[in-house]
């Protein structure tokens, strides 16, 4: 078995990615779909935020209205905040999952995309924590994947993404500064990481160096 975290900035095209090594034969699953299931209402972390930001951040059909929700976690400084209710029961069903894939094929290349690999582990010690899930998240993943583009890049896709959605381009823009704000840099998650992935080309060449590591992960499986 092997447990991949398959990281990246904000734009960076781990999505991307993460969809090629699915391709390929991996268990891949997203922290975002697993964050946004965890968030929805009847859950634990919906009830906890709703208890720490208000109910300012309920819409009118009972759901978190995520919009105001980021405005208060990156414009109003309580980003920590959101992410230490998130982030404990997100990894808790990171670990549930890749339990359950290595149960049914001890073989398997279970991969976790998550934007926030690194981030986790500092902000977790920043707040006095030296040991648990949060401090050693890194250390949890035998490889580490790491996809870089250069900054204008990513917030040109990003950009592009929520435009597409019906989003308005400078908002996004400021939206995207602000996240990639409180990310760790490409260099430093380079530096920390097994493997790396330029996105500043084609898709084409990021399938191929996707594929080179996909062979890679299969002979340590």
């Amino acid at each position: 078995m092997l447990r991949v975290g398959l990281t990246g900035g904000l734009g960076s095209g781990k999505s991307t990615v993460a969809a090629r090594l699915r391709e390929l034969g991996a268990e891949v699953i997203e922290a975002d779909e697993l964050g946004r299931a965890l968030m929805q209402p009847g859950q634990a972390v919906y009830a906890g935020i709703v208890r720490v930001f208000g109910p300012d951040v309920v819409g009118a059909d009972g759901h978190l209205n995520r919009p105001k929700l980021a405005e208060l976690a990156f414009k109003d400084g309580r980003l920590d905040e959101l992410n230490a209710i998130v982030h404990p029961a997100v990894i808790s069903a990171q670990k549930e999952w890749m339990e359950a894939v290595f149960a049914r094929n001890p073989d398997a290349v279970a991969v976790v995309e998550s934007a926030l690999v690194f981030e986790v582990e500092r902000d977790a010690r920043a707040r006095g924590e030296s040991e648990g899930v949060l401090a050693d998240w890194r250390r949890r993943f035998d490889k580490i994947i790491v996809v870089t583009a250069p900054a204008e890049l990513k917030i040109a896709r990003y950009v592009a993404k929520i435009v597409a959605s019906g989003g308005a381009a400078t908002t996004a823009r400021i939206d995207a500064l602000l996240r990639l704000d409180k990310q760790i840099s490409d260099a430093e998650k380079a530096a920390g990481a097994d493997y790396v992935l330029d996105n500043s080309g084609d898709l084409d060449r990021l399938r191929r160096q996707t594929d080179a590591v996909w062979q890679r992960l299969r002979h340590y499986s």
